[in-house]
Formats: structure tokens, sequence, C-alpha cells
């Protein structure tokens, strides 16, 4: 059995103004996609099944499961009938620990909180980010111009979501795209553990708004700065500002704001609002 193609051609009528006219339309597929520990079912996803190993090695690692990447022994890809399991292998004193604390989540892409067991798992304490990384409004602007070209999924379809690395040397570093946001930020955050890609140094991009699990997730990665499209909640900017973590928000090409620490944004000029 194979995997599915990231993307599908779909048979549509497009209406413009009272004409119809039949034709093709390129939209992402979304799969349920199973993550699994030492046989033991931990999560299903709703997903595009595409960079499926940075997936399930960003997800183990912003949830906690492992530490690095290199505690993930064994990973396989496996398609179904029903979707595709990501089938991993741990130490047996990690899948222990996991065990102890399992928790079974239905994940649609929309949300990445589902099938909490307690109030606390939702707003939990992320890690504190103390980098000293300063940046100043010339590179978020050449940063966020870098996106669109290299969305490569959405250029296609018009439909799913991007998380990406943005380093003032390098340039673009990793993209990653999905029909859910935190998976895209997930495949992201796997990738740069599989390059060995620091995140201090560099900026995080993301193509949607920022709620708390996306600050969480960033906490995570360690990633000092978090630079989107679109504005963060009330709870995003909260958890940012304990975790030490810089949200530029409603990043466009006439300016952004900045939420939290905005001592890592150099030269900013604060306008106060009578």
């Amino acid at each position: 059995m194979t995997l599915p193609e990231p993307v599908r051609s779909v048979v549509r009528t497009a209406w413009r103004g009272d004409e119809g006219t039949r034709g093709a339309r390129a939209i992402p597929e979304e799969v349920p996609i199973a993550l699994t520990y030492n046989r033991s079912a931990y999560a299903v996803m709703l997903a595009t099944p595409a960079d499926l190993e940075d997936f399930a090695v960003g997800f183990s690692l912003t949830e906690g499961i492992v530490r690095d990447a290199a505690a993930i022994e064994e990973l396989d890809i496996v398609p179904t009938d029903a979707g595709i399991e990501l089938r991993m292998w741990l130490a047996p004193e990690l899948a222990d620990q996991m065990t102890q604390r399992q928790r079974r989540l239905a994940g649609p892409s929309g949300c990445g909180l589902c099938g909490l067991e307690s109030l606390a798992d939702a707003v939990r304490t992320p890690p504190h980010i103390a980098s000293a990384a300063r940046f100043d409004t010339v590179a978020i602007h050449t940063a966020m111009a870098a996106l669109p070209a290299a969305q490569k999924l959405n250029q296609q379809t018009h439909a799913v979501h991007a998380a990406a690395f943005w380093h003032p040397q390098r340039g673009l570093v990793a993209l990653r795209e999905d029909v859910g946001r935190h998976n895209a930020l997930d495949k992201l955050v796997g990738a740069l553990a599989r390059d060995g890609v620091p995140a201090a140094e560099g900026l995080l991009l993301l193509s949607s708004r920022i709620s708390v699990e996306m600050v969480q997730k960033a906490a995570m990665l360690g990633a000092p700065i978090v630079v989107a499209v679109s504005a963060p909640t009330a709870l995003a900017v909260r958890i940012a500002e304990q975790a030490g973590i810089t949200l530029v928000g409603i990043a466009r090409a006439d300016g952004f704001e900045v939420f939290t620490h905005p001592e890592r944004i150099a030269s900013q000029q604060v306008q106060h609002v009578a």
C-alpha cells in the first residue's frame, strides 16, 4: 500500500457571476495519522500526508515525549486502509514514562488541544527562553517576504498553513506546510531537529494566527521570536510573556506589531497612544 499524495485534483464548478465553468481544482489531502510508541497508541491527528518523518519527530519533541530526535530509536511509516500509522520505538524507560502520563488525542486539523484530560494540560508551563538574539525591522520584513515563494503546496491549493525558520546569514532554512497550523509547526520542529539546526539564532515564521498552542510549541523548540501574519490571542500573549518569547503579529508589507518582549527588536520606536 502506498502513501496518498499531499495534493489531489478534483472536479468542481466555478461560478463567476451567472456563468458556471466545470474544471479541475487542486486541493490538499487530509488523512488520519496515528502516532504510536512501542505499539501503544498516543494520538490521532488529521494532517497532510507529507514530511511525515519530520511530523513524527517534531510532535514527539513538542509533546515532551522525547528531548532529542536521537531518542526515537526506530520510525516506520505504515499506510493502512484507515489512514497512516507512524510507529516509533523508544527506550523502555522512556516508554514507561510516557505510559504513566499518557493521554488520548483526537486532533482535528483546526484544534491542537482536543482530548486533554485536565485543564492544567491545556495551559502547561512552557520552558523559558533566555536568548539575547536581536533583529531589526528589515530582517523581519525580509524573512516574511520570503514565505510566499517557498509555500509550494499553498501555491497549488491556497488552503494550507506554513511554518518556517529564517536565519540572518542563511535566509529561509526550512519550511513545512499542512492543513493544520499545529501540524505545520510540528513538521518544522522535526525538520530542524533532524538537521541539527538551533532555533535560538533565527526567526520562527507562521502563516497563521498565534494561538497558545503555537507559543507552547515555539517554547519547546527554543525559538526566541515568533513572527506571524495574523494576531495572537490574549492567552498566547500571556504565555509568551511568561516564556520570554517575543511575539510579532500582523506582519505585513507595511509593518508589524510587537506584543511581548520588544527588547529583541532593534531600533524600534514606540508610539504611545493616549
